[in-house]
């Protein structure tokens, strides 16, 4: 079997162990400032090694894992598993997210009215 490698790049390891569908959208988390390896911002091509604590927010849910192994290939689901430990707190329920108000259709635009107290539910102040 061959050697594990001692350290890979981090946008490679989270698509890698499949944290991200794809390594492109692990790029950009890190360029856009989502990703924190042991509590600094990083680049995609910062190294992670066994025992970095990485966090990183991705649809719109803020992750934090411990890399246990380092893989710098796409591995299978059960293989990913084990390079990491999940230490991210629980989704938030489905009756917690807030939905978008759905107009009926063919209602046309809302009213001033309507307006306001959609923007007062948004929290967004009078224009």
């Amino acid at each position: 079997m061959a050697e594990e490698p001692v350290s890979a790049r981090v946008d490679t390891w989270l698509w890698s162990v499949r944290l991200t569908k794809t390594r492109s959208l692990a790029s950009e988390v890190c360029r856009a400032g989502h990703v924190k390896v042991n509590g600094t911002r990083v680049k995609p091509a910062r190294a992670v090694k066994p025992g970095d604590e990485i966090h990183f927010r991705h649809d719109g849910r803020d992750r934090i894992v411990v890399v246990t192994r380092v893989v710098t290939k796409r591995v299978g689901a059960p293989v990913a598993a084990e390079c990491y430990i999940d230490k991210s707190p629980p989704p938030p329920p489905k009756e917690a997210v807030l939905g978008v108000p759905i107009r009926d259709r063919g209602a046309g635009r809302p009213t001033k009215r309507e307006r306001r107290s959609i923007e007062k539910l948004f929290g967004r102040p009078p224009a």
